[in-house]
């Protein structure tokens, strides 16, 4: 579904609870307390400011006794069996970022993976799938990846754990591959990346996989992600106190010129590595 299309289609969503929720008698706050949000979000639900997380569109379905109309909907204007429910909804908000501020501790973001690299994590964590599994996985990843040459592609920035530089993931040549990939896309400044050092020390095991996206007409949100699962944060508080613990891993990270450096020769290094192996 086209951007322009995909739109429309959540102001239809919107339309439809604003209608159905007088229809039912609610003012937006009595809905909201219903349904575990703001009245305020509700309102933002209703003029597609902000789509709701498939949960609260299943507790608008048993509230407003729609019949399973809006996680219909959901599913549909979501879309994708290729991304986890958890993780669908930060997908669709990607796309309307107008800044993303990623920390990754274990493993090269996945906006920045190549195509290598994105099958062997997805190998590693799911080691009996089928090929057709893994390449539906890669192309959905190198899919969401075009936002960063989009004309109005968000503020990218990114930090990485020295971690991530040195667990070779897939072999050598592979992470000579991403790493070059991802000094490319600092020298074309597409994205600004700095590494977390060792030496941060406890600044860095106080965070998991982190992200914070900005947008132009909505409030931030912030996504923290495990292994199997992820949750999307957009209460005001909680937002802002992950920014700060953003803040502190950036201000203990290298500098930009220095994390280049060190991907770079990080890189030199598999390379040598894959050509005696």
């Amino acid at each position: 579904m086209a951007n322009g299309s995909r739109q429309a289609a959540w102001e239809f969503f919107g339309a439809e609870l604003k209608r159905r929720r007088e229809d039912a008698g609610f003012t937006q706050s009595a809905l909201g307390v219903q349904v575990f949000v703001s009245g305020g979000y509700i309102g933002q639900f209703e003029q597609a400011i902000r789509k709701p997380q498939l949960d609260v569109a299943q507790r608008l379905d048993e509230v407003l006794q729609t019949g399973g109309f809006f996680e219909r909907m959901w599913r549909k204007l979501i879309d994708d069996r290729r991304y986890a429910d958890y993780f669908a909804s930060v997908v669709e908000l990607e796309r309307l970022a107008t800044r993303i501020c990623e920390f990754a501790p274990t493993v090269i973001p996945g906006l920045l993976q190549t195509a290598a690299y994105a099958s062997a994590v997805t190998i590693a964590a799911n080691p009996f799938v089928t090929d057709a599994y893994v390449e539906e996985k890669v192309a959905a990843r190198l899919e969401r990846a075009r936002i960063l040459n989009d004309a109005t592609r968000p503020e990218y920035w990114t930090l990485l754990h020295e971690n991530v530089l040195y667990i070779p993931v897939g072999g050598p040549t592979v992470m000579a591959q991403q790493l070059e990939h991802v000094a490319a896309l600092m020298r074309e400044r597409q994205v600004v990346m700095a590494v977390l050092p060792y030496d941060a020390g406890a600044q860095a095991a106080m965070a998991g996989d982190l992200r914070l996206m900005e947008f132009e007409d909505a409030p931030p949100t912030a996504y923290t992600e495990t292994s199997f699962s992820g949750t999307l944060i957009d209460e005001p508080a909680v937002v802002a106190r992950t920014r700060r613990a953003y803040d502190l891993l950036r201000v203990a990270a290298l500098s930009p010129e220095a994390s280049l450096a060190l991907v770079e020769s990080a890189a030199k290094d598999y390379r040598r590595c894959a050509s005696t192996t």
